[in-house]
């Protein structure tokens, strides 16, 4: 029976152990920057991840054995503390970063003398441990209005109107197609609605300080008006008279709170309406 028993314990952690996903970025000699190579290599995980239910992700740093213990330290703390950086700034919600650690230096375990500089090489970095909730969370729906649904109301000047589900790519500027259809109620509704002038805010989640987010696509740190020039863009397109609207990015001002995902938006300032007698 023990013996059942310790088999499905195993077994069990098994499966909780695959559930962690892992990735490590590596450095060069006493550098804590991250070259090209590595920040490409990151992006491409943090594409992988963004769509999970993440419930904590973990970041340490390390260096090789050369060097004294305190500097070590500093170097390895620095390192994690880079990567935290780009985890923001490309939306991640920095609550769920539970550990930023720097461990210092990894003692070199020497197989052959010419590995010596491979094995240094690859002690240079940082790991990165996600941990997903598992099973992941069901997710609450509550009943609300869509936005085509208010702009087809009574509407007055400052009226926010948040463009519910109309989600971007984490880190980019365009649409996941789940979106489009939203989208484009939306814009029959404003072809409609001739009398309302607004402007339209794109904003962004988890960067520090209500620093913009970049695009991963431009490398610019303009994410919040790439969003909102994208609408403003799709909206002139639909036949929306550019007269009538105006872009503007408004950053990480104005978090709502709660999910990461909710800051990911855009919404709607009604500007003026015209009074038709």
């Amino acid at each position: 029976m023990k013996k059942i028993f310790f088999l499905g314990f195993l077994f069990s952690q098994m499966i909780w152990a695959q559930e962690e996903l892992k990735h490590e970025v590596f450095f060069k000699t006493d550098a804590y920057d991250v070259s090209d190579t590595e920040h490409n290599r990151l992006l491409l995980f943090l594409s992988d991840i963004e769509s999970l239910d993440i419930e904590k992700i973990s970041i340490y740093g390390f260096t090789d054995d050369r060097g004294s213990a305190e500097y070590n330290l500093v170097l390895s703390q620095n390192r994690a503390n880079s990567i935290k950086t780009i985890f923001s700034n490309n939306e991640f919600d920095e609550s769920i970063i539970t550990n930023v650690d720097g461990k210092g230096k990894i003692l070199l375990k020497l197989i052959k003398e010419e590995d010596v500089s491979k094995i240094r090489g690859l002690n240079r970095k940082v790991e990165i441990i996600v941990t997903p909730y598992f099973p992941p969370r069901p997710e609450v729906v509550t009943e609300t209005k869509t936005a085509s649904e208010t702009l087809a109301g009574d509407i007055k000047i400052g009226d926010y109107i948040l463009l519910d589900n109309i989600l971007f790519k984490t880190g980019y500027s365009y649409l996941l197609p789940e979106s489009k259809n939203t989208l484009e109620e939306i814009s029959k509704v404003l072809l409609q609605r001739e009398d309302i002038y607004f402007t339209i805010q794109g904003h962004v989640c988890c960067t520090q300080n209500s620093r913009d987010a970049i695009d991963r696509k431009t490398k610019k740190r303009n994410l919040s008006l790439a969003r909102a020039q994208y609408i403003y863009t799709y909206l002139s397109k639909k036949g929306v008279d550019p007269r009538r609207m105006k872009f503007v990015g408004m950053r990480r001002k104005f978090p709502l709170g709660g999910e990461a995902k909710y800051d990911r938006r855009v919404e709607i300032l009604v500007t003026y309406v015209n009074e038709i007698n």
